[in-house]
């Protein structure tokens, strides 16, 4: 097993209990399948004892071996939806508020042509506007 940077104990409270949250969800929904751990186990490519320690939540056990016990109740649904940049509320927060800041004039030639200046600038002004506009529309919906 590789080395790990810090220990599982030393997690914040709020992980391990996410972590125990999803070991909890996971032992129902195998026991509600009627299937065993060994079954489970084989379906994951883990030992009987691998199972075992995912059902008690143990934070260090692969991410990988978690994913797929998420993957065999819910292929539908991706794990990876969860930090999807649309889904990322705090960074739309902020990339929200330094669109909303007033700009500062870089010089003449800013002062003379500011709507040339920010289509030039990608990640400025109205590209940025733009840019969240389009992560906050719903797929197959155009941004109002």
């Amino acid at each position: 097993m590789p080395v790990q940077n810090i220990s599982p104990v030393d997690h914040p409270q709020a992980v391990r209990q996410e972590i125990a949250r999803l070991a909890q969800h996971i032992v129902v929904a195998r026991k509600r399948r009627g299937e065993t751990q060994a079954q489970w186990a084989r379906k994951l490519g883990v030992s009987q004892p691998t199972m075992a320690r995912i059902e008690r939540g143990d934070p260090s056990v692969a991410m990988a071996s978690y994913v797929m016990c998420l993957w065999l109740i819910n292929p539908a649904l991706g794990l990876a939806d969860l930090v999807a940049p649309e889904n990322d509320h705090a960074a739309l927060e902020r990339e929200v508020a330094r669109v909303r800041q007033p700009r500062k004039p870089r010089g003449a030639a800013a002062a003379e042509a500011p709507q040339a200046s920010a289509a030039r600038e990608p990640g400025t002004g109205r590209a940025v506007a733009a840019g969240l506009a389009s992560l906050m529309a719903t797929p197959g919906k155009s941004p109002s």
